[in-house]
């Protein structure tokens, strides 16, 4: 009996200790993955059609995906990015670009000169292109292949914005040779050099990126970036509050409930994105030369620093300029239009106009009533009409605000648009302003502006360009494109645990270049 007792405390024994070990091992292995865990990032994206970065010039995730010859550093100049260094030989008007060696596409091809010629050749003569930056490349005389590491760009004549323009992605040849690159499967599954690769799409859901392990540069630290879509700025807010996600741009009313909670950063920034009423000169109603005589002067009967101060929360300065946050270019003489009645009055009685009966002017028998389009999921839009059209209505101007879900470019008579110029003041201008250049969405046509870009783009002295964009801002002032309201602040609230963004660099549209360091990010 003793000795069956003997080797059942044996068993026993022996159990508890395979026991022990199992449980060891699965411990072991339990803290080795927490320790090599994907650390994931989730960001409040807007909806996109595209993520080519040719087509999508509005959103963060085509230059995560895609890499240019060139990209702008924290202080927005273009620094070398695909390619290892450059010549420019000023008597040709040729770049030679010598590119870095071994880079891979995504799915493994070598990325070679060839698709740099591709990519620039499609921009430059693809007529079938609908891209807002195409002008951009219209100065590309040639494109040459000399070797598959080696590319010469000769131009038709100077271009001082050049380098900022070859900043835009590369598109790789071997997908999209002979395709229609505006309806082509690649713009939802693309393809790139960057550092993230393509995952997956949910359409209205999420996009998800993941770190490409053989990208050239620094490696990213956070694996995986999951860009919930999330249009609503409400939405947004809510998000990040239940820890929906880990990042996002919000409104300056939003952003001030997170600013005194120990649980989330908020992360100023200074952006060159102005918000404006963009009449739309396509529209019959601006077509009227009495009405175009209105522009230049509603701008007084708008205070807006008071929409500064009540719609942004302070987070932002009044607008009178679409250069204004350019300190080397700007020219802060032009008139910054700012709100005084009485100047007011008296344009308005030098050009016709009489207050009716109902405290609206009218002329000709004609009361002064126009639209504006806003879109519902912009807040911050919606309430900047609203104010602006209750500033116009105390001085008799009948200011409209339509609510909508997106525009309607051809038949609309307004709309809150915003734009921005944060790099070289060309990227910000010519495409949005010469008649009928790829970006003039609204149709704006002044042949003072048309000379004045024109003579910009074309020198490389700086003395010059700074003479002709202040030709450029006198004479948009005086037949401006927008009645201006305010550039914005880009405030981004995250959770507490993400850090590496640097709020030194002046941002974009939609506060866009948030990410142009994600690879000093960390997430916790």
């Amino acid at each position: 009996m003793k000795r069956w007792k003997n080797i059942f405390s044996y068993v026993i024994a022996m159990m508890l200790a395979v026991t022990c070990v199992v449980a060891f091992n699965g411990c072991g292995t339990s803290s080795n993955k927490s320790a090599n865990a994907e650390k994931t990032l989730t960001y409040a994206s807007p909806d996109c059609k595209t993520i080519n970065p040719v087509l999508n010039t509005h959103d963060e995730l085509p230059d995560l995906i895609f890499s240019g010859l060139m990209k702008h550093d924290g202080n927005g100049k273009p620094v070398v990015d695909l390619a290892e260094k450059y010549e420019f030989d000023k008597g040709t008007l040729t770049y030679t670009f010598h590119l870095r060696k071994n880079v891979k596409w995504h799915d493994g091809k070598p990325f070679t000169a060839a698709d740099v010629k591709f990519t620039l050749d499609m921009l430059r003569s693809n007529d079938k292109l609908e891209a807002e930056v195409t002008d951009s490349f219209k100065d590309i005389k040639e494109v040459t292949v000399v070797d598959d590491n080696t590319v010469k760009i000769q131009l038709s004549k100077p271009n001082a914005a050049m380098l900022d323009n070859l900043a835009i992605g590369i598109m790789p040849k071997h997908l999209l040779e002979g395709k229609d690159i505006m309806t082509s499967d690649f713009n939802q599954h693309p393809i790139g050099t960057g550092r993230y690769k393509f995952v997956s799409w949910d359409k209205g859901q999420s996009i998800i990126v993941q770190k490409n392990d053989e990208y050239y540069g620094k490696a990213p630290k956070i694996s995986k970036i999951v860009f919930k879509i999330i249009p609503d700025e409400n939405a947004k807010a809510a998000q990040i509050k239940s820890g929906g996600v880990d990042l996002a741009l919000i409104n300056a009313k939003d952003a001030k409930a997170f600013r005194d909670n120990k649980d989330f950063k908020v992360f100023d920034f200074a952006t060159a994105d102005f918000r404006a009423i963009g009449p739309n000169f396509k529209n019959a109603y601006w077509q009227n030369p009495e009405h175009q005589a209105l522009i230049p002067v509603l701008g007084y009967a708008l205070d807006k620093k008071a929409i500064v101060d009540s719609v942004l929360g302070g987070q932002g300065e009044p607008a009178y300029s679409p250069l204004q946050i350019n300190k080397e270019y700007n020219d802060a003489s032009v008139d910054h239009r700012d709100y005084n009645p009485e100047v007011f009055k008296q344009k308005m009685e030098e050009l016709g106009w009489k207050l009716g009966s109902d405290g609206i002017y009218e002329k000709n028998g004609e009361k002064l009533s126009f639209s504006v389009e806003a879109r519902e999921f912009e807040e911050e839009r919606v309430d900047m009409a609203k104010v602006a059209s209750a500033q116009f209505k105390k001085l008799g101007v009948d200011m409209k605000v339509n609510i909508v879900p997106k525009f309607n470019w051809k038949e609309m008579q307004c709309c809150l648009i915003g734009q921005a110029a944060p790099f070289d003041p060309d990227q910000g201008t010519y495409d949005f302003f010469v008649t009928k250049a790829s970006a003039n969405y609204t149709a704006y046509s002044n042949s003072a502006v048309d000379a004045a870009l024109a003579a910009a783009r074309a020198t490389y002295d700086v003395a010059q360009r700074k003479a002709a964009y202040n030709d450029f801002q006198k004479a948009w002032n005086a037949q401006p494109a927008f009645i201006m309201l305010a550039y914005l602040h880009g405030n981004y609230v995250a959770n507490k645990k993400l850090s590496g963004l640097d709020t030194h660099v002046i941002l974009g549209h939609h506060a866009r270049g948030v990410f142009w360091n994600v690879e000093d990010w960390d997430i916790e």
